[in-house]
């Protein structure tokens, strides 16, 4: 979920709220791993999986051993494509981010490459907001192929109702593309150039949603750790989708809020944050087969609504 591509970028923030999931860093959980997903599963789609050129990847792993927690995973692309596929996940929707600006046009390039090669993935663009040719990038990375937009306003250092996403909403919406925006106020850490929780709030989606009512808009990580606020949201907003990311793992101090997938499975989507992650590739899996979900829910989750978002 986060970083900078050196370590001028993320100096420590002295808290101006509360101190968040990382105020400290967390530890790796040694659980077991299964070859294969469960037995049993409708069609997979894992539509938050990670992907960045080396060099950025390394960084990336380098902030988190710092300030977030061990990644098992450090493995690149293609081989994060691969492993995912070799254990049954059907399809996967890769995303990035630009932390800074100029580097758009290359990570979107970069991702458009690697979904060329692969048919069982998909590749989300991104851009850094504020860039004066925000919506050239944008149609560029559309003509590419790739299949909506990712920010994230912790590393990014920008709120989601920010005027200067306006021209990324727009430009989402007259090429009937989504957005996946990392608004939720968790997982903070110390290691961010600014407090999330100053920047994030469900309330700020609402604006977003209200504003563009012609957006699909996803948060991560079911909204943590606003999951009453994002309940309310999902139930009387529909261009509204959330995705499990981290959130169903049993990791985070919050409990786990099943209530939230129940409430409308057709716009919560499996994610995971593979390769960044501190415990056992399938480890949401195992939890999502033995949530007691019916079996049209458990599809929606596992797949459904992430083909519903992204025009899979």
């Amino acid at each position: 979920m986060t970083h900078h591509e050196d370590d001028r970028l993320v100096p420590c923030l002295a808290q101006a709220s509360t101190p968040g999931y990382l105020a400290s860093p967390l530890p790796a959980v040694d659980d077991s791993e299964g070859a294969r997903v469960p037995e049993g599963l409708p069609r997979i789609v894992d539509a938050h999986v990670h992907v960045f050129p080396e060099r950025l990847f390394r960084a990336i792993w380098k902030w988190f051993d710092t300030w977030g927690w061990p990644i098992r995973y450090k493995i690149l692309a293609p081989a994060v494509i691969d492993y995912l596929r070799s254990r049954g996940v059907d399809h996967t929707v890769l995303l990035h981010y630009a932390h800074k600006p100029g580097i758009a046009r290359g990570l979107n390039r970069f991702v458009a490459e690697l979904v060329s090669e692969h048919s069982s993935s998909s590749g989300v663009a991104t851009v850094f907001p504020g860039e004066p040719d925000t919506e050239a990038i944008l149609r560029e990375a559309f003509a590419m192929g790739l299949k909506g937009v990712k920010l994230h306003c912790h590393v990014q250092c920008m709120a989601p109702d920010d005027p200067a996403l306006e021209a990324v909403y727009r430009t989402a919406v007259a090429h009937d593309q989504p957005v996946v925006i990392h608004a939720g106020r968790e997982p903070k850490s110390p290691g961010y150039r600014c407090d999330p929780h100053l920047l994030c709030s469900a309330d700020r989606v609402k604006a977003v949603l209200d504003a563009y009512p012609d957006l699909r808009l996803c948060i991560p990580h079911l909204g943590a750790d606003e999951f009453e606020a994002y309940a309310r949201l999902l139930e009387s907003r529909d261009n509204l989708w959330l995705d499990t990311t981290m959130a169903l793992a049993g990791y985070f101090p919050d409990q786990v809020p099943w209530d939230l997938v129940r409430l409308r499975p057709e716009r919560v989507m499996y994610g995971t944050d593979f390769p960044n992650i501190p415990f056992a590739w399938d480890r949401e899996l195992r939890r999502l087969a033995d949530a007691g979900l019916s079996a049209p829910a458990l599809a929606q989750v596992l797949g459904g609504a992430a083909t519903a978002f992204f025009r899979l």
